[in-house]
């Protein structure tokens, strides 16, 4: 039996492992039958039934269960937002509740599945959660380590995820670059790797993910088919006003979806629909929010985002807004979509290269983490920096939990 075992968490805006050191190598801990990772996702049914996370809870969604369904919940941690009271399933709560009972049943779940009790753990976190605001930054890390410690952990530390990727890429002799691309952050390390020794040099990130990736194609490829970019005519006088934005924005965004069923939007999208130059279009907005259809909709944009990343051709079915409704969705159309996350991303690197004191022609690896490095534009970008490195594929949605759970055994 292992003394005072440390759980490896590596808590993801989509997708979320845990793994502990034994017998000399991370072993992973099924948190879902057959599964080394668990959809960061949570659904309360309408009749106050348990709350229900992981694939549970996004086969409620799908099989059409009425209840609310949240997903990026990592996105809020920092923000006003996170404590909040809303009335959720029944029950006033804090999305800091929701939280910690998502990391309570990760931990009852890791025991249940290792026999072991656990109140130490080591949880990844991005370079920066707020790249733009230090004081958000240090409050988002704040926060979650409080639902750590709320879930029954007393003892709570944590490693930048890039840095814990290092440590699971054995392969990557000599001078490395993570490129860890997840559903909320960007996040780079350089590092110099001999052996079993490995020494960071710098580390650096962005607020820019998968989400992020999702938003732009749902904004360029869905809304104009709800609404936006159309015109309102006004109540006196000629001419027309533009659809505000801020509604499309915020429904093509993860986090923000659960929050925009209430009565104030309904009335908003009402007024739209009664001085909608284009009616049609209005109507499936109202459809959308009037049957809570947000997460469908961002599900469709992501299956589309995936297929036309793999260089197909496709349709985002849209036929649960209305029938026949679909958007079509292309690589070039993808490429248009994402184009502007390019330079933000080699800057990124470039940044992380500066404070490493390494030029690019130095870097031998490249070793790309996290599901949104799949990206052809995360590929692209960082091949544009280091175009002599040599490109690794670590395991894309679980080198963070083996490094993490590797680093506690050195730190043991």
């Amino acid at each position: 039996m292992m003394q005072n075992p440390v759980l490896a968490v590596d808590f993801g805006t989509s997708n979320t492992a845990a793994a502990v050191y034994s017998g000399g190598a991370p072993r992973r801990i099924p948190l879902e039958e057959g599964a080394d990772t668990l959809p960061t996702a949570v659904f309360f049914p309408v009749n106050g039934g348990p709350m229900l996370i992981g694939s549970e809870a996004t086969r409620a969604l799908i099989d059409g269960h009425e209840g609310r369904f949240m997903r990026a919940l990592k996105s809020i941690l920092g923000t006003a937002l996170f404590h909040e009271q809303r009335l959720i399933g029944g029950k006033r709560r804090t999305l800091a509740n929701i939280v910690t009972d998502f990391l309570i049943a990760l931990r009852q779940r890791a025991e249940a599945r290792t026999g072991l009790t656990f109140t130490a753990v080591l949880s990844g976190r991005p370079v920066h959660f707020h790249s733009a605001d230090p004081l958000r930054d240090a409050r988002a890390e704040d926060d979650l380590r409080a639902c750590y410690h709320a879930a029954g952990f007393t003892q709570v530390d944590f490693l930048n995820e890039p840095e814990a990727a290092a440590h699971a890429a054995p392969e990557a002799e000599g001078l490395g670059l993570i490129v860890d691309i997840g559903g909320g952050t960007s996040d780079f390390t350089v590092f110099r790797r001999n052996g079993a020794q490995i020494e960071t040099l710098a580390s650096h990130g962005i607020r820019l993910g998968g989400t992020d990736f999702d938003q732009s194609v749902s904004l360029a490829h869905v809304m104009p088919l709800l609404g936006m970019g159309g015109t309102l005519k006004r109540d006196f006088g000629p001419g027309l006003l533009p659809v505000p934005q801020a509604i499309y924005v915020e429904l093509a965004t993860w986090a923000k979806i659960p929050f925009l069923y209430t009565p104030e939007t309904r009335r908003a999208i009402a007024d739209m629909q009664r001085h909608a130059s284009n009616p049609a279009a209005m109507a499936h907005l109202a459809t959308v929010i009037q049957d809570e259809l947000g997460h469908s909709t961002a599900f469709a944009v992501e299956r589309g985002k995936i297929d036309a990343n793999d260089g197909r051709d496709g349709r985002i079915a849209l036929g649960f807004i209305a029938r026949g409704l679909t958007a079509g969705v292309t690589p070039g159309s993808l490429h248009v979509a994402l184009s502007d996350y390019a330079p933000r991303m080699q800057a990124a690197m470039e940044e992380t290269l500066a404070r490493a004191a390494v030029s690019a022609d130095q870097i031998d690896h490249i070793v790309y983490v996290g599901g949104s490095s799949l990206m052809g534009i995360v590929t692209q970008s960082a091949s544009a920096i280091a175009p002599a490195a040599r490109a690794l594929r670590a395991e894309a949605f679980t080198a963070v939990v083996d490094g993490l759970a590797i680093a506690s055994a050195k730190a043991a």
